[in-house]
């Protein structure tokens, strides 16, 4: 069986929603507070369980991503918040299958 090294610090580009990820990690390489900081500050826990290395996270970037989402578009920021969530865990999971050869 082959093994896959997910064990980098940016991610698979054939992953969905690595382009976010990999925004995410070099925003926080440079302390940007950014949206897809945010959303990597979030993942930060399974993201690192997986081998990622997380630069400086976010604290409380759950709530610092739904005012930052409120202040550009109050009416779009529940379901803007829930999009990026689902790329999030999307990535989460083909990183994981990944990982596992699954």
């Amino acid at each position: 069986m082959q093994q896959h090294d997910v064990h980098k610090t940016m991610p698979q580009e054939t992953l969905p929603g690595s382009d976010l990820i990999a925004a995410g990690l070099e925003d926080l390489s440079c302390s940007a507070h950014s949206i897809p900081a945010l959303l990597v500050s979030i993942g930060a826990p399974r993201l690192k369980r997986l081998g990622y290395q997380i630069p400086n996270p976010i604290p409380d970037p759950e709530h610092c991503l739904y005012d930052l989402l409120h202040e550009a578009d109050p009416d779009a920021a529940h379901s803007r918040y829930n999009a990026l969530v689902r790329r999030l865990v999307s990535f989460e999971r083909a990183a994981e299958h990944l990982k596992h050869g699954s």
